[in-house]
């Protein structure tokens, strides 16, 4: 089945491209949650006019990006975390630690799923973590894990 997606969809193209996927997976998931159109021949007459209406929102919504990803350059961010004397954590730093830590420093509400950790966090230590806001728009994030205070 041919269809035109909608959006971005990893493993399987990006927005206005026009791709074979299977019948199921195009009938039954992509169509149905918007994320695709089936590619006939009216579709693909207005594939011009959607790609010229994305552009112009795509560019506001990467102007946006760009203006979030300014103000977190140069800035590191304070993770507080329970440690031993020799430095290694109890559990871990995550994700999900990072976007609480860049809402409450920063005021930028980053979720979880876009922050690309480098490996696990179990020590003190400056660490640096990769924030995905769009395609186009991705930045490096610095972050201390400095110990909790007593």
């Amino acid at each position: 089945m041919e269809i035109i997606l909608l959006d971005h969809i990893e493993k399987v193209g990006a927005k206005h491209d026009v791709v074979k996927v299977k019948d199921g997976y195009g009938r039954n998931y992509l169509i149905p949650r918007g994320l695709a159109i089936v590619a006939n021949k009216t579709n693909m007459a207005r594939l011009d006019g959607l790609k010229k209406q994305g552009a112009k929102k795509e560019a506001v919504i990467i102007a946006a990006f760009n203006e979030l990803a300014d103000k977190m350059k140069g800035f590191s961010l304070r993770i507080h975390a329970k440690a031993g004397e020799s430095g290694r954590l109890f559990g871990s730093v995550s994700a999900q630690n990072v976007s609480t830590a860049l809402k409450e420093q920063l005021g930028i509400d980053a979720d979880k799923r876009i922050i690309e950790m480098p490996e696990e966090v179990k020590d003190l230590g400056t660490y640096t973590a990769t924030v995905k806001f769009h395609p186009a728009v991705i930045v490096s994030v610095l972050f201390d894990v400095v110990p909790e205070q007593a």
